[in-house]
Order: C-alpha cells, then structure tokens, then sequence
C-alpha cells in the first residue's frame, strides 16, 4: 500500500498519474500530488459523480447525513467508516473528499478542465453484462455463507494489512490504521468475484484512461511540452495494483468524451 502515484508515459503520447487516496478521508497535505496536471478521469459512472455536488451540499445542510446512512446500513463501507470515527484522521466523509476536492480544482480552473467518468453508464451492454455475471457471482451459497463471517474476516485482515502499509512524510499510524481498513474493505467489496472478472474490469478502465488521455491529446492547444498532456487519476489506495498491473499490457485505447461542465 503505497503512497507515491504510479505514472505511465502512454505509447502514443502524454502521461496518467494513478494517485492513491483513501476512501471518505480527506488527505493530509503532505501525501497530496504535487505532480501537475491538466484533465482528471474519476473511477465512477457519470451519473454519480453528476450526484456528487448535490450529496456536498446535502451534506453540508446537514453535516454527516450521508455517514450516519451508510453507518446504519450494515454493509462493509459502513464497516469501513465506523472504524475511521475511531482513528485521528479527517474523516470520515461523503461525498469521498479527495475526488470532490479535484473535482472543484477542474471546474473552476480557467476556462475548465477536460473531466471523465471511467465508470461505462447503465447503457452500455458490455459492462451491463460484466455487472450481471458479477453480480451472479457474488450471490453464491458460498459468498452468502462468507458474509456472516465478515466481522471476524475484518478484523483479521485490518490486522494483516498493517504491516503493508508503506511508510512515508505525512503518514502516521493513524493514517496507516485508517489505510489497514481501508485495505480489508476493498477486500471485502470484491469477496465472490473471479479473478478473471477482476481483470477484466481493471482491463476496462484502463482501457478508458487511456481514452480519456487520446481526448485530452486532441483538444491540446500548448504542445511547448513535449511529453504531451497529462491525466490525473484519483484511486483508491487498495485499487491501485489491480490498475497498475493492467497498464502492463496497455489495452486497446476506448474512445472517450469529457463530461459537460458540472454545477455547484
């Protein structure tokens, strides 16, 4: 579990910067990129992050409305949240701070910058079929019979991860604590899912990102620098190998559009 963001040169030009955050935290300072940018790709559907602004001002309406629902509602982000109340970090929060913090930083840059849902919207048949037969997969006899284990599973692997967690400038055991929970909740997220299924969602994205990049490529107006553009990409920190693993293969470029200019 590392901290640093993994950055891929892409073949045809320009760079993506995977940046590692936590779920609902809001990161110190210190492990913020400093890596310059100039368009962001968010890991979710267009749809939710179109909801994002409304769940921000919900929030701060009634500040921990969205928390205090998903505390209550018995599922592993619950689980996830209920031990960030305990550690000493900022958090935690919803709408997720870091990809709404960027977010704000691409809206009111001058003029705007390029923004991209990874997530394929509920139209696409391709990842209709790939939420189907995961979702298949993650109703078996065997996965519902693992849930009822899932309290003594997460404390196992919080404990398991610990000693994962990288350190670095900025990172105390608070925020290694929060990144262990962090860590068994991305493993619970995925409990029942094949492999292979794994891989091929990772493989999307990836190929989605790099669509996103070719965007970016098409509508540069300054090429004094050479390397091309480049392309932010918030991640949660226990997703990230999965997504590094895939740019080792670079899929096939899918073409993308940046999403209209949101409000709020």
């Amino acid at each position: 579990m590392v901290w640093n963001s993994a950055i891929f040169d892409d073949p045809d030009g320009g760079r993506v910067l995977l940046w590692p955050h936590l779920p609902c935290v809001r990161m110190p300072t210190a492990l913020r990129t400093r890596e310059h940018w100039d368009g962001i790709a968010l890991l979710a559907s267009e749809e939710e992050i179109g909801g994002w602004p409304h769940e921000e001002k919900e929030d701060q309406e009634s500040p921990g409305v969205h928390v205090a629902a998903a505390l209550a509602s018995g599922t592993v982000l619950g689980r996830l949240l209920d031990d960030l109340t305990i550690y000493e970090v900022d958090g935690p929060a919803i709408p997720d701070p870091e990809p709404m913090r960027l977010l704000h930083h691409a809206n009111n840059a001058r003029g705007g910058m390029p923004i991209y849902a990874l997530e394929p919207s509920m139209d696409d048949d391709k990842w209709v079929d790939w939420m189907t037969r995961a979702a298949d997969e993650q109703v078996s006899i065997f996965s519902l019979l693992s849930s009822v284990t899932v309290g003594r599973r997460w404390k196992k692997l919080r404990t398991a991860n610990a000693s994962h967690v990288e350190t670095a400038k900025g990172v105390d055991a608070e925020i290694g604590a929060a990144a262990a929970s962090s860590a068994a909740w991305w493993h619970e997220e995925n409990k029942g899912l094949s492999a292979e299924l794994m891989r091929q969602r990772s493989s999307r994205m990836v190929a989605r990102i790099r669509g996103a990049l070719a965007d970016l490529r098409e509508g540069r107006v300054d090429d004094s620098d050479t390397r091309g553009p480049s392309l932010l990409v918030p991640v949660h920190q226990p997703r990230l190998p999965s997504l590094v693993e895939a740019f080792k293969v670079w899929p096939d470029v899918e073409t993308m559009q940046p999403m209209k200019m949101l409000e709020g």
